[in-house]
């Protein structure tokens, strides 16, 4: 058996080359921080609504959506049919009468927004693009006030459009569309900057769930208890103050001050001019507050 003549080092190199595999310099558009901010926008907020996620993630966001939007329909339906000269609820009563609602869309999608990038560790890598803190923030802020917006101002739309069916005064109607959509707006930004300040403390999504909603529901239902409990005991002025307590009551609060609304609070004891701008401060110092709290959450980028 013969054996392997050893190739010598004379022959190893001459059969070494080197490949030009065709490495260049990228020389395409660099779109920069707007584009990631815009895109990480876009994203966040059709995962609100389960758009570009699998079938199980956009039943619960869908029917919420749905339900809210089903009373008014059926509002249009009844002033049509009937032949109504106006609606029966306002345009600012209907994100107060539908609020529930509203809570159980923001406890179970502000936490899918942020929690999830928190559990995962994923946030250095939207930071390793040219995104900066400030862009991930107002990005998921902006999404979640957007996709509250959606939810509370498309039923105000179907109420107009529904009014102006049954021909009823076309002035008093879009001034009333206004207001709504204002109230809807601020109403947006408060809950969604609270919600995604709740949802990102903790990367447990079920914990962020369970702050949500105790956020909002407790809150309102210690703040409505207390003011029935003065409001029958004669403490008409404290009625309006204890208001400032809870995030819907802020807003009952604003709209009923400024917008012309009729308030929810017991016996109609609502803010006046005076302490509506009170109310008003309260509201834009939490919505800034929460943005500031969320900048100092995501302050270190290694979560």
């Amino acid at each position: 058996m013969s054996t392997p003549t050893p190739r010598t080092v004379d022959d190893r190199r001459d059969t070494t080359r080197i490949h030009n595999i065709g490495y260049r310099n990228y020389g395409g558009a660099r779109l920069g921080r707007a584009y990631a901010r815009r895109s990480l926008y876009s994203q966040s907020l059709r995962g609100a609504y389960g758009l570009g996620r699998s079938a199980k993630s956009k039943v619960l966001p869908m029917i919420l959506f749905a339900v809210m939007c089903v009373p008014a329909a059926i509002i249009v339906a009844v002033a049509v049919a009937t032949k109504m000269t106006d609606l029966p609820l306002d345009y600012t009563r209907y994100a107060i009468t539908m609020q529930a609602v509203i809570g159980l869309f923001l406890a179970a999608q502000a936490p899918q927004s942020v929690s999830r990038d928190l559990r995962f560790k994923t946030v250095p890598l939207y930071f390793s693009r040219p995104i900066e803190r400030v862009d991930y923030v107002l990005a998921k802020y902006g999404a979640m006030a957007s996709a509250l917006f959606v939810l509370t101002g498309v039923p105000l739309l179907i109420l107009y459009i529904g009014s102006l069916l049954a021909k009823m005064d076309f002035a008093d109607q879009t001034k009333g569309l206004a207001q709504g959509l204002v109230s809807v707006a601020l109403l947006s930004l408060l809950f969604g900057g609270l919600g995604l300040v709740m949802a990102a403390l903790t990367p447990r999504r079920g914990f962020g769930v369970a702050a949500v909603i105790a956020t909002l529901t407790l809150s309102y239902g210690a703040v409505s208890t207390v003011q029935v409990i003065a409001g029958e005991t004669g403490s008409t002025d404290a009625v309006q103050w204890l208001g400032l307590f809870s995030p819907i009551t802020l807003i009952d609060g604003v709209q009923t001050a400024f917008l012309g609304a009729t308030t929810a609070f017991p016996s109609g004891q609502g803010p006046g001019t005076g302490a509506g701008a009170v109310y008003l401060l309260v509201v834009l110092a939490l919505i800034l507050g929460s943005y500031a709290v969320l900048m100092r959450r995501y302050r270190k980028v290694g979560l």
